[in-house]
């Protein structure tokens, strides 16, 4: 069998700072107006003491990791197009602010030639080096019709 497209190890990182235009045009797409995101005055009584980014939010910024581990495949999947299964044990650890600059570094833990799939561990780290999310990525590679 042909080597995997992808091997243990393998390891991409994105950062991003949070930006308010980012919570609300988050919201906005998700319907997700939840006072957490975007009410301050009501955030300045919590615990947290401001406005929190969605916890979906980090999740779309760990599909942009996939993507980029995609494309350290550089085109080359052939006849089979890599596809997401989805996500496990994702864990939101830490507050993410407007303001915070996150960085996601998505790796490749173990990879399965038969079935076809890899699995990329996630790790959310703020400015602040605090983690703030993890995850577990499932990647498959579908035969083209």
């Amino acid at each position: 069998m042909a080597d995997f497209y992808v091997k243990p190890g393998d390891s991409v990182t994105f950062a991003k700072t949070v930006g308010e235009s980012d919570i609300y045009g988050f919201a906005g797409i998700s319907g997700d107006f939840s006072v957490n995101h975007v009410n301050e005055q009501y955030m300045a009584k919590s615990k947290y003491k401001r406005r929190i980014a969605h916890g979906a939010l980090m999740i779309a910024f760990m599909s942009t990791c996939s993507t980029m581990i995609i494309d350290l495949c550089d085109g080359t999947a052939g006849d089979e197009t890599p596809v997401s299964l989805g996500y496990d044990r994702i864990r939101f650890l830490g507050p993410v602010f407007i303001g915070d600059t996150v960085t996601l570094t998505y790796t490749i833990k173990e990879i399965d030639p038969v079935r076809r799939r890899s699995l990329g561990e996630i790790n959310v780290i703020n400015q602040r080096g605090e983690q703030v999310g993890v995850g577990t990525h499932i990647l498959k590679w579908v035969k083209d019709a």
